[in-house]
């Protein structure tokens, strides 16, 4: 039993027990009244299970076609995924199947898209990890710039370095004190090799001329709880990760690696402000298309996806977040695009053992 109305998204995972079709959609309907997102793991062979939820009658279906053992980040995906997807699904006037694809640092996904039907049916979804994971990978399936065209970029936002309470650290300068009165200096997480925090650790260290010692996990989550028990000192963390434990004192924030401060958190410095000249980044989503696809195509989904993203449901989830929604074209886009891979690609060559 569940409330009327509790929820605004559903996630099933139907990929092992019998169950009830009808008294799950039934379910989900008391669950969430209202236009919903329904997330489904389900196994891809199983195309009368896809076609009973697409024409389930739900608003805003969402297909995640998994094979793999489960995990929680396998089941989430992206959110502001789930919440565009309803949104094209509608405005284009069909089912649109988001299948996850993870592995190898995006590359699984990536490589699917490269090597799709250049039609307009199949995206890639893509975040700052596309670039960075690109710049430290020379050996891909793929190139990251001449096998994709860039259809929009709908959001982009800071992050926010931040040290363990056992740290004791209160300031950047606070940080590089403390590194260089250590022989072995500051170690820093991230969510992987390759990872947006991953290079903005390694830039961090480049910028403040301290040691600083990489510490990759399978993702933030074990990361931040890491972190949290003091057994890694920084992160270089995005905000709807980390944000929660810094309001709650679990953590503390020493600069937002944007350009401005955060409306979020109006009295944390920049880095700029904190004494490091020339250290912006920011993490970012947008969906690319393979390299062939046909201009008016691309003009056409650009003209729906930046529609779909202005909707008030996804603009306030960016700004919740601390992200800023954007309007940029696709050919700005690609510039965009093409300027952070060849950054990060020429920062890593001074990585002993990335980009090589």
């Amino acid at each position: 039993p569940v409330p009327d109305g509790a929820f605004d998204a559903v996630v099933l995972d139907l990929q092992h027990s019998p169950f009830d079709r009808a008294a799950a959609i039934a379910a989900i309907r008391t669950a969430a009244p209202h236009p919903v997102s329904v997330l489904a793991r389900i196994p891809s062979a199983d195309t009368d299970l896809i076609g009973w939820l697409l024409d389930g009658g739900l608003d805003g279906v969402i297909v995640a076609m998994c094979d793999t053992p489960a995990t929680a980040e396998r089941i989430v995906a992206d959110v502001l995924m789930r919440l565009l997807v309803p949104q094209l699904s509608e405005a284009l006037g069909q089912p649109v199947i988001l299948d996850v694809q993870s592995g190898a640092g995006g590359a699984v996904g990536a490589d699917l898209v490269a090597k799709a039907r250049a039609d307009g049916h199949t995206l890639l979804f893509a975040t700052s990890t596309f670039a960075t994971h690109a710049a430290i990978s020379p050996r891909l399936p793929y190139d990251p710039i001449k096998d994709f065209k860039p259809v929009a970029l709908i959001g982009r936002g800071p992050l926010l370095l931040v040290a363990s309470r056992q740290s004791g650290l209160k300031s950047l300068s606070d940080l590089v004190t403390l590194a260089k009165s250590r022989p072995q200096g500051l170690n820093f997480c991230s969510a992987g090799e390759g990872s947006i925090n991953h290079l903005a650790g390694e830039l961090l260290a480049q910028k403040t001329g301290v040691s600083m010692t990489h510490v990759p996990f399978k993702g933030s989550g074990p990361a931040t709880l890491e972190l949290l028990a003091g057994r890694v000192d920084v992160f270089v963390a995005t905000v709807p990760t980390i944000l929660s434990h810094v309001q709650d004192g679990k953590l503390s924030v020493l600069a937002v690696t944007s350009a401005t401060r955060s409306k979020l958190l109006p009295d944390v410095p920049t880095m700029k402000q904190a004494g490091i000249e020339g250290y912006e980044v920011s993490t970012w989503w947008g969906l690319l298309a393979p390299a062939d696809t046909p201009k008016a195509i691309i003009d056409q989904l650009h003209a729906v996806v930046l529609s779909s993203a202005a909707s008030p449901l996804i603009r306030e989830r960016l700004i919740r977040e601390g992200a800023e929604p954007l309007q940029m074209s696709p050919a700005e886009f690609a510039q965009t695009l093409g300027r952070e891979i060849e950054r990060w690609r020429q920062m890593a060559r001074h990585i002993p053992g990335l980009g090589s």
